[in-house]
Parts: structure tokens; C-alpha cells; sequence
């Protein structure tokens, strides 16, 4: 069963809404794999997979497991699965992710360290995403008095930066916990970081930026975060420094300023609020993962992705356009979905991907 739901959630284009979809028509992720053929993630490399993090003492989470992140779960493209290496219990703490400039100063480094130890010291557990800067300081300061969380980029088995690789294997030797949704093997490559952010984001009730340029990857995070109804908290920098611009602006639009744990814990909700906190249009989008296709679109499929444009359209009208039943109508989607034609969005809408 986990076998069959590794390589459903591995196959190429198959995201948290197609495999929903795919998993309603057919049943189980064995009935999906039978209607998506040789397109399917093969099965010796995922039972490769299951093998080697066993070997790792790592173990596979999924969406519908116990043990799956709750406030991950409640984000619309939550993973389908997570590799996650080290002790689970720190996913039953309240977290806070810390998160800021690669190239940080050292007192930013120092405060970063500070305050995850302050954190950490009173049952918080400690977010970020292992990469240099705040986000190592981050790790290192909450492992001082408590537990932290690492959600990286690659595969668990491709440490990044090569010299956080220690850090990586103390956060899991002291009971904290290292996740990746990216196989085994998966090199961190640029396009990887705003997935990883995300899960950051997902993971935590607040999250607090410590030095972030404009246009920074760590705005993204904070977008993501403000997005999901999390609490965003800033630490306010000197106006000269070019690395602090990013995070006094997160403070000018309504980020609660930061120079103590206990300025977060005074507004750390229980919860995630309802609603988006700020509005942070203008902050860097996740960009897009690119896909291939290289077969034409004939006949009735041809017809549906003519009327399919840019702005959304909903799936209802697009059928009374082209005159199609509603079972002709969801069998093109979902082969035009699979070859990433399209997108499926909210409220039953569809546009080009």
C-alpha cells in the first residue's frame, strides 16, 4: 500500500490536486497507477527509496498518517509526502519558524542563535530550513535548551550547504527532525528552495525574519506564511544595511516588530488565523515549475484547450461550450493536467498552466 501511494505521489506532474482527483475516480493510488500507465514513477525506484531510508532510520509520512504535520495539512498544496529523519516529537510542539539573509551580519547571526534558544528553552520548537546564515544560526541556538525542525531543499541524503551537513546529522542525533519532500538522491537545485519554503511556512504558527533583502528568497517564506494565516514577526535592522530593507518593510506593512521571544510569544496564536494577516502582493511569487509536453492535443482535446486561456475559466461552462458529457469533459482535463497542459484551480476552475 505505501509502495503503490510512494510511487503515485513520485509521478511526474501528478500534484496535491490532480492526486486527489485521481484518487476520486479511481479508488486507491493502485487504480491511479493502472490509469496512468507507463507515465507512472516506476516501482523498483521507489522500492529502492523505501529501502534506503529504512537503512537511514528514516521513515515516509503521508497525508493521511497520524503523524502527518497538522498545520502543513491545512495549507492548500501541502506535500504528498514527506521523508523525515530523527524524532517526530517536535511536530507536536508549537513551532515558530526563524528565517533570514544567507549572507547574514554576525550580530544577526548572534540574535538569530538568541532568540531560538529562548525560544526553544520554553517548549517552542524551532523552524527554518538549514541553509547558511539565520537559518544555521537558528538550528544551533535551539538545539542549546531544546528541539528544532529542518526542512531542506534535497533529498535527506544531499545535505546543502556541504558544510551544514554536520548540523544536519546533530539536529537528527539530538532529537530534532530533518524533512524533505524531494526523493532521495534530489540534488537542491534553485527551483527546489520556494518549495522548501513553503513547508517552513506550513509547519509554523509565526514566523519571524531576521535580515532579509528585498526580493530576498526569504520574502517568500514570509508571503507564504501571511498567506496561510500564520503571524509574521520582523526584527527591524539598521536602514544602511541593504540586508535588513526586506524585513523593515515586512514591519511597515503590519509585520509585528521583533526584539525579544517574548514579542512573540505575546502574539503567537493557538491557531492559524482564518484569513490572510497582511497583504503582501507585491513580495516574490514561488515561480513555476516548468514542464514538458511533447504530444499534440487532436480532436475533442484540441477543441477543449483552445477555449482554455490564461484567465480561469470554470469547469462547467468550459462543457457547455464544447458540448461535451461530463465524463468526455473530465477525462481530457485530467490527460491535459497530466501532460501539464493545464492547471486545475479552486472552485472547480481550470486555466493554462
Amino acid at each position: 500500500m505505501s509502495l503503490a501511494r510512494l510511487r503515485l505521489a513520485r509521478t511526474e506532474g501528478v500534484g496535491p490536486t490532480l492526486h486527489r482527483r485521481l484518487l476520486a475516480r479511481h479508488g486507491s493510488a493502485e487504480g491511479a497507477l493502472g490509469a496512468l500507465g507507463p507515465r507512472a514513477f516506476p516501482r523498483d525506484a521507489a522500492l529502492r527509496e523505501m529501502e534506503t531510508l529504512d537503512a537511514m532510520g528514516a521513515r515516509l509520512i503521508f497525508q493521511d498518517d497520524p503523524d502527518y504535520p497538522p498545520l502543513l495539512a491545512l495549507t492548500e498544496d501541502a506535500p504528498l509526502v514527506l521523508a523525515a529523519q530523527g524524532s517526530l516529537a517536535p511536530l507536536r510542539l508549537r513551532g515558530v519558524g526563524l528565517v533570514g539573509a544567507r549572507n547574514a551580519s554576525a550580530m544577526a547571526r548572534r540574535f538569530a542563535e538568541d532568540l531560538a534558544d529562548a525560544l526553544a528553552v520554553r517548549g517552542i520548537a524551532v523552524i527554518s530550513g538549514l541553509a547558511r546564515g539565520i537559518d544555521a544560526a537558528a538550528h544551533a541556538g535551539a538545539l542549546r535548551s531544546g528541539t528544532t525542525i529542518a526542512a531542506i531543499a534535497g533529498g535527506l541524503d544531499r545535505p546543502y550547504p556541504r558544510e551544514n551537513a554536520p548540523l544536519q546529522a546533530r539536529i537528527v542525533a539530538e532529537g530534532g527532525l530533518v524533512l524533505s519532500e524531494a526523493p532521495l538522491g534530489t540534488a537542491p537545485l534553485a527551483r527546489h528552495f520556494p518549495r522548501r519554503n513553503r513547508i517552513v511556512a506550513g509547519l509554523s504558527l509565526g514566523v519571524v525574519v531576521i535580515e532579509a533583502a528585498l526580493q530576498s528568497g526569504t520574502l517568500i517564506t514570509a508571503r507564504l506564511a501571511a498567506e496561510a494565516g500564520r503571524e509574521l514577526f520582523a526584527v527591524p535592522g539598521s536602514p544602511l544595511d541593504p540586508r535588513a530593507r526586506g524585513s523593515n518593510d515586512l514591519i511597515r506593512r503590519g509585520a509585528r516588530l521583533t526584539e525579544t521571544a517574548e514579542d512573540v510569544l505575546a502574539f503567537l496564536p493557538e491557531a492559524p488565523a482564518a484569513l490572510p494577516i497582511l497583504r503582501l502582493a507585491e513580495l516574490p511569487e514561488m515561480a513555476p515549475e516548468a514542464m514538458e509536453d511533447s504530444s499534440p492535443q487532436t480532436g475533442a482535446s484540441a477543441q477543449v484547450l483552445e477555449m482554455i486561456g490564461a484567465t480561469p475559466i470554470a469547469v462547467d461552462e468550459l462543457g457547455r461550450r464544447c458540448q461535451l458529457s461530463a465524463s468526455e469533459l473530465s477525462a481530457i482535463l485530467l490527460e491535459l493536467e497530466l501532460a501539464g497542459r493545464i492547471e486545475t484551480l479552486p472552485g472547480n476552475r481550470v486555466a493554462l498552466a
